[in-house]
């Protein structure tokens, strides 16, 4: 087992619940609004926007790595301990394929749509429905 001070807490959290936890872990990838951050222990605290896309946790006791499609939210990181606020989160077990395809189907279909009536609003809400479709299909596709 890996001493206290070489290793962090992740938790990762939505409106739904929580979606991850793992006290043993060796190092943390996120991709925030300004680029790509890993965290292993000791890092400096740090609040950060996330971005669409992965987040990438490697265990300390093991080969494992997790990954998980995080939507949004932000990173605080400090003693030890990230926890991850997201709008919404999925294992990458947990993806259903086919229903992120459809997902994106429908994304593209409003894009077109709010783009033929001018409505911003809901091309703003479409695109990210189409950035949340993708990035679970990415992440399942690993």
């Amino acid at each position: 087992m890996a001493d206290d001070q070489s290793v962090l807490t992740v938790s990762i959290v939505t409106p739904d619940g929580n979606v991850y936890d793992n006290e043993q872990v060796k190092m943390l990838v996120v991709k925030t609004q300004l680029g790509e951050l890993g965290i292993m222990a000791n890092h400096v605290p740090v609040i950060a926007s996330l971005a669409f896309d992965e987040a990438r946790i490697q265990s300390a006791n093991s080969d494992q790595k997790d990954e998980i499609a995080v939507n949004g939210g932000f990173i605080e990181f400090s003693d030890n301990v990230a926890t991850i606020v997201a709008d919404s989160a999925e294992k990458q077990a947990d993806i259903d394929v086919d229903r992120a395809q459809s997902a994106k189907k429908r994304a593209e279909a409003r894009i077109k749509k709010a783009q033929d009536a001018h409505d911003k609003d809901e091309l703003a809400r479409a695109e990210v429905a189409l950035r949340r479709a993708i990035n679970r299909i990415n992440v399942a596709g690993k």
